[in-house]
C-alpha cells in the first residue's frame, strides 16, 4: 500500500464518480478533505476481515476480490470489486469492523474516506443517502444469491455459476480469467482446487468450454445455464 501525494502523476485531484456529483459544494469539500488516495499493489489487502474500520474505500481503478476467510487455507470468494464501487459500507451502516477481506488482483487506486464523514453527508443529503443504501442493499442481495448457490447447488452447478459470473465481466475485462488462479476459481465455487480442476477438464471434454492455459472461453452458454439452473 502506497499513499498517493499531490505531486505524484497518479494523483486524481477530484472525485468524478456520478454518486459524488450529487453533493453540494460544501459536502464535496467535506469529503475531499477527509479522503486519502492510496495505491494498492497486486496482492495487497484492501480490507481484512475482523480489522477495525475507520473508513470506507472507493475504488477508482483496478480490480479486487472480496472473500470470507474460514481458516488459514480455505476462503470463499464472493465477488469481483470493480472501479466505481464502495468497499466496507457495512462499517458505515452496521459495525466498526470489516466483515470480509478483499485483495487486489490488479494494482488498485483507491480513495479512503473517513466513515464519520460519509455518515454525516448521508444525514444531510437524501439523494446521496438513497444511493448509498441502494448500493448496500444490492451488495446484500448478491450475498444472498451466493449463499443460495453454496447451500443448494452441487459442484457442477457451482462451477457453472462461477464461469457464467466471471464470463459476464470478460467484455469489460478481457483478461479476467487470467487474473485468477485455479484456487481462486475453486474458492468462488466453494470446492477444493482439485475438484475445480477436474470439473473444468470435464466441461472442456463435454465441449462446454475451451481451456487456453489460464484463460477460459465459454462455448456452450445454453448448457452451462441449464447446469446452473439444475444445480
Amino acid at each position: 500500500m502506497k499513499p498517493i501525494l499531490e505531486t505524484d502523476k497518479e494523483f486524481i485531484c477530484d472525485i468524478q464518480a456520478p454518486c459524488f456529483q450529487m453533493l453540494s459544494p460544501e459536502e464535496a469539500e467535506l469529503v475531499r478533505a477527509s479522503k486519502t488516495q492510496v495505491l494498492f499493489r497486486k496482492g495487497d489487502n484492501l480490507t481484512k476481515q475482523g480489522a477495525f474500520a475507520s473508513y470506507a474505500l472507493f475504488v477508482i481503478k483496478g480490480l479486487a476480490k472480496q472473500y470470507i476467510e474460514r481458516d488459514s487455507s480455505k476462503n470463499y470468494n464472493l465477488r469481483i470489486i470493480q472501479p466505481g464501487e464502495f468497499v466496507g459500507l457495512s462499517a458505515v451502516f452496521t459495525k466498526n469492523t470489516f466483515n470480509y477481506s478483499s485483495v487486489a488482483i490488479t494494482d488498485c487506486q483507491v480513495f479512503l474516506i473517513e466513515k464519520v464523514v460519509i455518515t454525516e453527508v448521508i444525514k444531510q443529503n437524501g439523494e446521496f443517502g438513497f444511493n448509498m443504501i441502494r448500493r448496500y442493499c444490492s451488495q446484500n442481495a448478491n450475498l444472498f444469491d451466493t449463499l443460495r448457490t453454496a447451500l443448494f447447488k452441487q459442484m457442477n452447478g457451482r462451477m457453472a455459476d462461477t464461469l457464467l459470473y466471471l464470463d459476464s465481466l470478460k467484455f469489460q475485462y478481457p483478461d479476467i480469467f487470467q487474473l485468477l488462479s485455479r484456487k481462486d476459481m475453486a474458492d468462488f465455487a466453494g470446492i477444493s482446487t482439485e475438484s475445480a480442476v477436474k470439473l473444468l477438464k470435464n466441461f472442456e471434454k463435454d465441449n462446454l468450454i475451451e481451456l487456453h492455459e489460464k484463460d477460459i472461453v465459454l462455448v456452450n452458454y445454453t448448457e452451462l445455464q441449464e447446469i446452473s439452473k439444475k444445480g
